[in-house]
């Protein structure tokens, strides 16, 4: 009798055992798949955002930068490669995309106020907003510039005079893309003498 008993509550418990191994493989593979749900989710949203149709969605941009920028080298050239709004202004790596869209959610924030929703009020803040642009390429080093542009990889020989002489002297001296380039894909703002002087420092 006792002999059987101890049978019966070690089938239970062999029993017990194989049901919570099930249901542990279950939640797991449940928790991978709502995981890679999750990660295809996110990627598409992240890639819908770096979209140029989504850059120029509001009016604000499509009617000032996105025009001025439709006639720059970085759109059109005789290489017939362009450098779309995500190539300039979103970084490649992770980290400092997620930075760069949780900060671009004051751009959206300002856009519901209408901050910047006529030519006039555009116009009269257009250096404030460049200067955050230069001062962010200046501190990542020109960053998603030489994604494209490496010191490195220039052949120098097959430069003009003026443009070897510049380049070396900017690979010489530390200084980076955004240092002699601004406006390079948009119309500079109307500068006085001092912000003239200061670019350099953004």
């Amino acid at each position: 009798m006792k002999r059987r008993a101890r049978q019966k509550v070690k089938t239970e418990y062999l029993f017990s055992l194989m049901i919570n191994k099930k249901t542990t493989i279950f939640f797991a593979v449940l928790i991978f798949i709502a995981g890679m749900l999750f990660l295809m989710g996110f990627s598409t949203a992240m890639d819908a955002t770096n979209a140029e149709a989504f850059c120029v969605s509001c009016h604000e941009m499509k009617s000032t930068v996105y025009e001025e920028y439709k006639e720059s080298v970085h759109n059109r050239n005789i290489s017939g490669v362009p450098a779309t709004c995500a190539d300039c202004h979103v970084p490649k790596a992770l980290a400092p995309k997620l930075i760069r869209k949780i900060r671009a959610a004051n751009d959206v924030y300002h856009w519901l106020l209408g901050s910047i929703d006529t030519k006039e009020k555009f116009e009269s803040k257009r250096l404030e907003l460049a200067k955050v642009v230069w001062r962010d390429m200046k501190n990542t080093d020109s960053r998603e510039c030489r994604s494209c542009h490496r010191f490195e990889k220039m052949d120098f020989d097959e430069q003009d005079r003026s443009a070897r002489k510049k380049h070396l002297r900017a690979q010489q001296s530390g200084k980076t893309c955004i240092d002699c380039h601004k406006g390079i894909a948009h119309e500079l703002p109307d500068m006085d003498e001092d912000d003239q002087y200061a670019q350099s420092e953004y």
